[in-house]
C-alpha cells in the first residue's frame, strides 16, 4: 500500500516470475521493479531465514528482468491470462504476446 503497488496476477513457471501490476504515474518501471525485488527478497529472508545461506551470494533476484505495458503486446485480460497460465503444463492454448 505504500508504495501503491497492486498485483494484479502472479504466476510462475521454472526458475521466473511474471507479475501483472498497476501502478501510479509516478514511478518509473525501474523503480517498481526494485521495489517489488527489495520488499519479498526481506519478507522471504524474514519468513524463512535458511532460504539466505541456500543462495549464491544471499541474492534472492537476479540483476534481469523484462517489464511492458498493458496496450504494448495486448489487453490486460489476455495478459492478465498468460501470466495466471505460466508453469502450467500445456501452454499451446496460451496466448502469444510476441
Amino acid at each position: 500500500m505504500r508504495y501503491e503497488i497492486e498485483f494484479l496476477e502472479i504466476g510462475a513457471d521454472g526458475n521466473h516470475v511474471h507479475f501483472l501490476v498497476q501502478s501510479v504515474p509516478k514511478y518509473s518501471p525501474t523503480k517498481i521493479v526494485r521495489t517489488i525485488k527489495s520488499i519479498t527478497a526481506k519478507e522471504i529472508f524474514r519468513q524463512l531465514p535458511q532460504v539466505r545461506k541456500l543462495l549464491w551470494g544471499g541474492e534472492f533476484w537476479s540483476d534481469g528482468y523484462f517489464i511492458s505495458t498493458v496496450g504494448a503486446h495486448g489487453t490486460e485480460e489476455m495478459i492478465k491470462r498468460y501470466v495466471k497460465n505460466q508453469g502450467q503444463r500445456d501452454n499451446s492454448s496460451q496466448p502469444s504476446l510476441f
